[in-house]
């Protein structure tokens, strides 16, 4: 986006809707930036002779075009239809539609909150600025309940957010973490130590796409990571693991304890 107005930089695809077809071009509105409007020439509109532009766009058609050049009055755009491929508008379209179903979301939060509109906004323009996407901010908490806390949120919402999140997103892998106090008093006590931590990334599993590592934080404090494809699995795994390298010590005669985070 550019800095000096509300509008997007050259070279930025956008999603646009056509509003007028004419017969040397479209005229849009942007989707994403309110009152800017854009013209795609019909050397635009596709490669090669177009015989009649009505067989590619139409009135009220969504599309993805690659902003080509800024007008001085800054509230209207050159576009480019041909210049995006299908990979790349079918990526941007769907990331348009990820962060209209986050606010749509957000607005149902807000309700049941009690927020009025602006709260609403505010916070949707807080969480976008801090994770890069509305929609990025219900996937980092849906894969990980201390995604919000870590980014410096607070409150009373942040409980119905991350249920929301889990309820309606569904994430790439969901990550759990925690803190494991580990000490004895043995000869063999590193060894003791060693072997628990390994007892807990042995339930990795490539296959089944989870991933657990144990991390050393400073005598006697281990940090725990866990990846695993869904929530319930990942709950199951964070259970084994820790009871795994908690048992391991403890039958060794040690001293030890889980905290997730």
């Amino acid at each position: 986006m550019s800095d000096i107005t509300n509008t997007p930089n050259e070279g930025e695809l956008v999603v646009v809707t056509v509003t007028t077809v004419k017969q040397n071009g479209c005229y849009v509105k942007l989707d994403e930036f309110e009152g800017v409007e854009g013209f795609i020439f019909i050397g635009e509109i596709a490669s090669g002779w177009v015989k009649n532009i009505r067989v590619f766009v139409r009135e009220g058609q969504r599309l993805i075009c690659k902003v080509m050049r800024t007008r001085k009055d800054g509230t209207s755009l050159e576009l480019s239809l041909k210049s995006v491929s299908e990979e790349r508008r079918r990526e941007r379209l769907q990331e348009w539609k990820n962060e209209q179903r986050a606010h749509q979301l957000l607005k149902v939060l807000g309700e049941k909150v009690g927020w009025d509109e602006a709260e609403i906004k505010s916070s949707g323009e807080e969480l976008a600025d801090a994770f890069g996407g509305l929609y990025t901010a219900f996937e980092e908490a849906a894969m990980n309940e201390g995604a919000l806390t870590d980014a410096g949120f607070e409150g009373d919402w942040l409980k119905e957010f991350i249920e929301m999140a889990i309820e309606n997103i569904i994430p790439a892998f969901v990550e759990i973490r925690g803190i494991l106090t580990l000490s004895i008093n043995d000869i063999n006590g590193v060894e003791v130590i060693q072997n628990a931590l390994l007892a807990a990334e042995s339930l990795s599993s490539t296959e089944e796409e989870i991933e657990v590592s144990c991390h050393y934080n400073g005598a006697p404090e281990y940090r725990i990571e866990l990846k695993a494809p869904d929530f319930k699995t990942a709950e199951s795994i964070w259970e084994n693991a820790t009871k795994a390298t908690l048992d391991h010590v403890i039958a060794a005669g040690g001293e030890a304890t889980a905290l997730r985070e």
